[in-house]
């Protein structure tokens, strides 16, 4: 089996996870694991809709670093967002085929219900995670700190495993001024 066909059913058993998870009247998998510069990020599975293989990223001028570009998906226009570099976590200046395995990388979209037309560009699906597969990590001082963390970061948890993940609510992202101030 080749990587790509591989990478492929990965994809779709995950989405069908995901719609089946909404499905359920009670969810077992609450949370979309995905790797941004090394990172664990958990996006809700009531937030993320549907994930794409990138496709060509149309560049708009004037804009912030982090704004890859648009893209096509289904027939959508979809403003593309860097993650990583969203967050501070890769230098936006670097040309954006350099920083990714475009074999990994993944597009997650926002959903619909979210009024936005968005997705995020991560470097990887990581799987999907269930409440119980986690536990709360205590803050850190400097989280304690009133303002210290925009209201778009969620909890941080710890999977059985010992791996850090860091909860991105993306109803809360969706509204935040930085990320709705894509021009220069």
């Amino acid at each position: 089996m080749s990587k790509s066909h591989a990478l492929r059913e990965l994809q779709q058993r995950l989405a069908q996870r995901m719609q089946a998870a909404r499905d359920q009247q009670t969810q077992l998998a609450n949370w979309l694991a995905v790797e941004c510069a090394g990172y664990g990020l958990l996006l809700s599975l009531k937030e993320a809709a549907e994930i794409f293989t990138p496709v060509a990223i149309k560049p708009v001028p004037y804009s912030q670093p982090w704004l890859a570009g648009v893209a096509n998906l289904r027939g959508g226009l979809f403003t593309v967002i860097d993650l990583a570099v969203f967050l501070g976590l890769r230098d936006g200046n670097a040309r954006q085929d350099a920083r990714l395995d475009p074999g990994q990388a993944r597009l997650v979209a926002f959903n619909p219900d979210l009024n936005i037309n968005c997705a995020l560009l991560v470097d990887r699906l990581v799987g999907l995670r269930a409440d119980e597969q986690l536990q709360l990590e205590p803050p850190q001082p400097a989280e304690l700190l009133p303002g210290a963390r925009p209201r778009f970061a969620g909890a941080r948890m710890r999977d059985a495993d010992g791996r850090s993940w860091q909860q991105l609510h993306l109803d809360a992202l969706s509204k935040h001024e930085q990320f709705l101030q894509v021009v220069v």
